[in-house]
């Protein structure tokens, strides 16, 4: 059962990757995707009312654009002063005047190979070092709670 535990969380962690903010450049988000939009200073006064004063970036999903305004649910605000606010789906519509740069969210291979790395290098460790597959032992042989007997050494 423990393996089964631990295989699973090392699944998770595999499927999870990690995910980066790049800008979309010239291409226009697909309605369903996850954006991040940075507020220009007009859009920080023009939305103050609505999602709080002196938040720099939006993030959330695209549910659709509408002529020149962005329909977005909201997950996560961003503060000027680096703090973040997280939200649950709301939606509120930004208009692109109020918009410096859009950015979409997308896979990092890089950062996801890595944390592949990492988290399969820890779990065989954790494996190893608990001795949780039997290595070293006798089939049968019982395990001692104290560990191994002390080495002697022989003196000529």
């Amino acid at each position: 059962m423990r393996m089964v535990r631990l295989g699973f969380a090392a699944l998770t962690v595999l499927l999870a990757g990690c995910y980066t903010l790049e800008p979309a450049g010239g291409t226009a988000p697909q309605p369903g995707s996850r954006i991040a939009l940075d507020l220009t200073d007009a859009g920080r006064v023009a939305l103050g009312g609505s999602i709080g004063p002196g938040v720099s970036q939006v993030e959330g999903r695209l549910v659709g654009v509408e002529g020149d305004e962005y329909l977005l649910a909201v997950s996560s605000v961003t503060s000027l002063r680096g703090g973040t606010q997280v939200w649950a789906g709301e939606r509120i519509r930004v208009r692109s005047e109020h918009v410096g740069t859009v950015y979409e969210r997308r896979l990092s291979a890089g950062r996801s190979v890595t944390l592949g790395a990492v988290a399969v290098a820890g779990i065989t460790a954790v494996i190893l070092g608990r001795d949780l597959l039997g290595f070293g032992r006798e089939p049968g042989e019982p395990v001692d709670p104290k560990g191994p007997p002390p080495v002697e050494l022989i003196r000529p």
